[in-house]
Formats: C-alpha cells, structure tokens, sequence
C-alpha cells in the first residue's frame, strides 16, 4: 500500500484517526470499508438459516454414519455455490459411534429393567426415529458388574474426597452422578481411581427438570426420559486418542503415521452408562444410607441418601467396541484479494449425538448463512483483503477430534498464517447473547455488537447484552470445543460467541421441532449473529493493521496475577508475590501505551507502506505464541499455551495461568519460582515483540 496525501480537515482527521486507531484502518480506507459493511449486512438473508437448519437436521448424524455423509455433502455445496474454495480432509479416527450393547437393571430388593432411551413425544415427529441409539457414553470401558450403590453428587474430585472424608466405602461399588460440576469423563476417572467398578450419570431435575420450569414438550427442560450422551475420554492431550501431536492421516492413504496400540491407551475400564432421572429415581428412592449433604441434595421428592444398603442391588452392562471410523472436515476459502497468506477461520463441528439441531447445527446453518452472504459480495468483486475460512469440523462430539487433527496437520502453516480462530459450536441454541476471547479480540465482538440490531427489537446487541453495565462481560474460553487446538496447542487467539439458552443438549430431543418450539420460534437470532460476527471477520480481514488489541493483553493480566497470588496464599499464606512476572508486567504496559500511540499515528498520517504493513502484521501473528512453550504443561505437555488451558480436573472450566492454577490444585509450592521464571520469560518476549513492532512503526 503506497502512502497517501491527505485531503482532509483537521477534525475530520482526528476523528477519523482515533476510529482508525481503533479498528486498524487507515482513513483513506474507511469510506470503502463502511460501504462494505453495509453491503454485508443488507447480504445477510435470515431466511435462509431456517432454511439450512431444517436440511442439516432431517436425519440423526453420528460421527462415521452415511447420515453425517449427507451433511457433509450439503455444505460442500452450499459453500462451492457462495463461491468459496472446498477441500474435503479425511482422517481415519479410533472411536465408538454407537452403544453396542448396553443394559441397566435393579437386581435387587425388586428386578427392573430401567430405560435408557427417551419417550416417544407424539407432537414432536422426530422423537420417533427409528434410527435413534439409546443413551450412551463414547469412551465407555467394557463391562458386566453387579454390586451396591453409592451417590457421589456431581462425582467432582472434591465430591470424591469429600466422600473418602467422611469414611465411605467406595471399593467395589457402582456409582451413582448427577450431571454437572464437571466434565463427564472425570466422574469415571475419579470413580475408577477410588476402585469403583461402575458408573451411572443423570440429569438431575433440580439441575434441569421440573424444578425449573416446564419440561418437555411442554417446555424447554429435560423431562423424566431425556438422557445428557456424550464422550468420557480424558486423556492428556486432545483428538485422536491413537495419534498424539500428530494428524490421523487416512490408514489407506500414501502417508502413513505411527499409530498407538489401544491396549497402551489409559482408557477407562468401567462400563458407564447415562440415564433420565426417571430411571435414576428407581434406584436413589431405594437408597436407605446416612443422608446427603445438604448441597447434595438434589431436586427428586425424597431425601437422598449416600449409599444404598445391601439389599439394593444394581447391574450395568455395557460392551461398547471402538473401531477406526473416517472422520471428513470440511474447509472452505474466500481467498484474499492482497493478503491470501493471512487467514480468519470461523468454525464449528457438524456431527452430532442425534440431530443436533441446537449442538452444534445452528452455528453450522449460521456459518452457512455467512458463507452466502460474503458470497455475494464476493461475486461481485467484494473481496475482503486476507483470506477467510470456513472450517466444519467432524468427531468433536467423541473428544474434539476433527479439529485437532487437522490443526495437527497444518500446525507450522497455522502458526504463520492464522490470525484468529472464531468457534461457534451450538452458536445459535437460544436469545441470549454472550462470547468468550483471548484479550486481544474482546474489544473486536464488543464494537461489531453495536452495529447490530437484536431481532424483534429497536436495541443494538449491545443494548440488551451489556444491559445496565457500560461494557458487556466477555468471558476467558476454558475447553469443551473446537477451539482447544487452535488457541492452546498452537496459539492462535480465539474466540467462542453466539447466542444461548435452555437447550436439549445431547439428548434424542435436541431436534427442529424443538428448535422452532423453544430455542428460537422466530429463527431471526441466526441471521444477527451471522452479521455480527460475519463484521467481526471482516474487520480482520481488511484492516491495514491488524485490529488486535494488543494492550488488552496487560490489563487483563494484571488481574489475573492478582487472583494467582491470592490462590497460592490459600496454600501457603506466607507467599509474597510473582516478583519476576510482576516487574514483566510493569514494562509491558508501558511497551503496549507506546505502541498504541505509534500504532495511531501512523495509521492517521498513513505513513506505512505496503513492506512496513507485511513485517507488522507478521509481526502480530506472532504475539500470541509468546505464550506457546514447548514444554508444556506438566499435566499434559500437549498443552503448550502458559496462558490459557481447560481445567484438567473438570475439564470445563476455564484456568488462565494454568502453570499456577495447577500448583495450587494438587497444593504444590515447589515449583512457584520455575512458574515466575517461565511467565516473567513468556511476558518479556511478548513486550520485546510488541516493542519491535513499535520501532517499525515509527519508521
């Protein structure tokens, strides 16, 4: 880009400079921005998210059946019809795609078969498929067990010492979860540490069920028969469990990688089964123990009871064989018109446990509605500057596969091209707005929601987001999606946004007759999230500099070294401080008020060139890996990112500055000093890059 006279006024100038500063756009570039922004959102057709739904939902579509062939077969031509560039990449992944055989019964003091599948629902014309499974968890170990019961509430691994606290006998016994409080595979996990021969989760109704509200078909909330499936495999690393690090590549393909043997995979070994709280009332109503803790008490019309006695007796079966399965992404470009080496990808998984209307297809109908709208402009000659990728991911339901491996396979390409990732798993399962992001893309979803009109109202998405509050909150992405190889094993900054609410989540009922009932009747919220984020995108992709906030990153690390030494101090009281990371802190702030500064004077006297603009946008990818260290975590060295990773004892939540969270975890001060050492690194190298680009910038 050659450097410009300026024709304008002062005030116009200052104007347009601080809005530049802002978004990264030189003012000569705002008028052709804003044009296009505007031809954007007048491209987004709402009707047409329905209209993908409904196409995307017809058939239930597990991962590796011919039913999540057709779904893939329909993006590849949407996507090629709106005019981007489609590439199928297939791997051959170790998974369960169904039940196998599975079984629950009351042995004893009465024999019961207990239900494993939702009722049929006579309004609701899905209900009845016949090729619906019963409920199952993927991962599951192989099993026949029949033994006593004991309640382990949300089986946390503070549930589980509290239990061991109180002098339970959990050897040899089959347990008993409520969804909740944690990842699903770490109730197995942590029942199979303490000696626990089976397992049995359900939805509780306190959690969701008639304690809330109205449940199915009457309302949103799970009913007595509606089963939560999903995957329990907690190893320490993500994706393939055969092929850590590396891709799964196609076992029939010309390249081939080295597979583990299963038998050396730590899988769990207990047979898991998921149930509705109907059939779990058959046996908690039996229990006749000591009573629970009162937090444990959960939403059923009897005192729940630790253990159930010896009279009551309970079997699981369960002999659930994991096979390889060929798992296709799908990955469409809108290639740049000046940059195509730079990319924004937008994603989400298309597989599902049933028709998965809410998870994950509404963010697959939006990222389709997208696709078609930037299509439009695209054929009219509206390219945006860096390339943007659509990414629809297969086998996230069974662990997060698809995405990894292929974030795995194009790891170095990534780490040089990506400029961010944007995951929308679900993005559309209700009317309540909300988002997560890495630091540097917070202020990107908080700008584009002001231009944005919430359906059926005269308010901004702004407006009823942030409600009394001056800025909305955005929270910090913890694990559970696609976005965990992205952001955590390569460090590229990543956000997760969209629109919720109370859902049918992984369960036969999660379908487009409960969609259009209860998750949005209206069908209007995928179109705006579509032009929110689709502004998001776009601003990336034709900003001169890219727009990161890059000073984000030390006011948000201030507080979360505050909060680190006020966790620590609960293990050890005494603990000064982080005084390595701290004095870091102190000169990146600094480094990141003179960067903004340079960065909008330049950008308002448009003094960078086309040369000046590639070495500081490269520079920029770059910042992020600052954070990207080859150890690793000592949980799991996959984990690369010192700043952000999923919890590994819920597997959920989010820890920033997980090195120390863990620490404090399992109350470990040892290691505190090499932590300060490696974050105070981690810290200055981000500073020395940022300064690096300031000097470019001023030339």
């Amino acid at each position: 880009m050659k450097k410009h006279l300026l024709t304008l006024t002062t005030a116009s100038l200052l104007s347009l400079g601080a809005l530049a500063q802002q978004d990264g756009f030189l003012p000569s570039q705002l008028p052709g921005q804003k044009k296009f922004e505007a031809d954007f959102l007048k491209a987004v057709d709402y009707s047409r998210f329905k209209v993908h739904l409904q196409e995307l939902t017809k058939d239930p579509h597990i991962a590796g059946t011919p039913e999540n062939e057709l779904v893939k077969d329909y993006m590849v031509k949407i996507m090629s019809d709106a005019g981007m560039n489609v590439k199928v990449w297939p791997y051959d992944v170790y998974l369960p795609n169904n039940p196998g055989k599975s079984e629950l019964q009351l042995i004893s003091p009465v024999a019961m078969t207990l239900s494993q599948k939702e009722g049929e629902i006579a309004e609701d014309p899905f209900s009845n498929d016949p090729r619906l499974h019963l409920g199952f968890n993927a991962f599951s170990g192989s099993g026949d067990v029949t033994a006593d019961v004991v309640y382990v509430n949300y089986g946390t691994r503070e549930d589980f010492e509290k239990l061991a606290e109180m002098g339970v006998e959990l050897k040899g016994k089959i347990a008993v979860a409520r969804y909740g409080g944690n990842f699903r595979g770490y109730k197995a996990k942590y029942a199979e540490q303490y000696g626990m021969v089976g397992l049995v989760v359900y939805t509780d109704p306190k959690d969701s069920g008639f304690t809330r509200g109205e449940v199915y078909p009457k309302g949103p909330f799970f009913n007595e028969t509606t089963i939560q499936r999903g995957s329990m495999l907690t190893l320490d690393y993500t994706g393939d469990p055969l092929t850590p690090n590396v891709p799964a590549l196609p076992l029939d393909g010309s390249k081939k990688v080295k597979r583990l043997d299963p038998a050396e995979v730590p899988f769990h070994t207990i047979p898991v089964t998921p149930i509705g709280y109907g059939a779990a009332k058959e046996i908690l109503s039996r229990m006749n123990g000591s009573e629970v803790p009162e937090a444990w008490q959960g939403g059923l019309p009897f005192t729940y009871r630790i253990t159930g006695g010896a009279e009551l007796k309970v079997r699981v079966m369960v002999d659930q064989k994991p096979d390889f399965i060929r798992a296709n992404n799908v990955v469409g470009t809108f290639e740049g018109s000046e940059s195509p080496d730079e990319w924004i990808i937008m994603g989400s998984h298309y597989d599902a446990w049933s028709f998965g209307a809410t998870d994950p297809n509404s963010g697959t109908a939006m990222l389709l509605t997208f696709a078609e709208a930037l299509g439009e402009l695209y054929k009219n000659g509206q390219k945006p500057a860096r390339s943007i990728l659509i990414g629809h991911w297969d086998a996230e339901e069974q662990g997060v596969i698809g995405s990894t491996e292929w974030v795995e396979h194009l790891k170095k390409e990534l780490g040089a091209k990506a400029i961010s990732y944007m995951n929308f798993d679900g993005g559309v399962s209700g009317r309540n707005f909300g988002a997560s992001a890495a630091p540097t893309l917070k202020k990107l979803i908080i700008d584009a929601s002001k231009e944005v009109t919430y359906p059926d109202s005269a308010k901004t998405v702004f407006d009823v987001w942030a409600g009394q509050n001056p800025e909305p909150r955005i929270g910090n992405l913890g694990g559970g999606s696609d976005h965990i190889a992205f952001y955590m094993h390569v460090g590229i900054p990543s956000l997760s946004g969209g629109s919720g609410g109370t859902s049918a989540y992984h369960s036969n009922y999660d379908n487009f007759h409960f969609y259009s009932k209860f998750s949005d009747p209206s069908f209007k919220m995928g179109g705006a999230v579509a032009q929110l984020f689709g502004l998001v995108a776009i601003r990336q992709a034709n900003a001169a500099v890219i727009p990161y906030d890059v000073s984000r990153y030390a006011y948000d690390l201030t507080g979360h070294f505050e909060q680190a030494v006020k966790n620590v101090k609960t293990i050890d009281p005494n603990f000064q401080g982080f005084d390595q990371a701290h004095e870091a802190l102190l000169e990146l702030e600094i480094i990141s008020d003179r960067y903004k500064t340079a960065l909008e004077e330049a950008l308002a006297e448009e003094t960078l060139d086309t040369k000046t603009l590639e070495k500081i946008n490269a520079g920029l990818i770059g910042l992020e890996k600052s954070w990207i260290d080859p150890k690793g975590m000592y949980y799991g060295e996959w984990y690369k990112s010192l700043y952000v990773c999923n919890d590994p004892f819920s597997g959920y939540a989010s820890w920033i500055l997980p090195g120390i969270q863990y620490e404090v975890a399992i109350r470990n001060t040892s290691r505190l000093e090499e932590w300060d050492t490696r974050y105070a690194k981690a810290i200055q190298d981000l500073s020395k890059k940022i300064e690096k680009l300031t000097k470019i910038l001023k030339g």
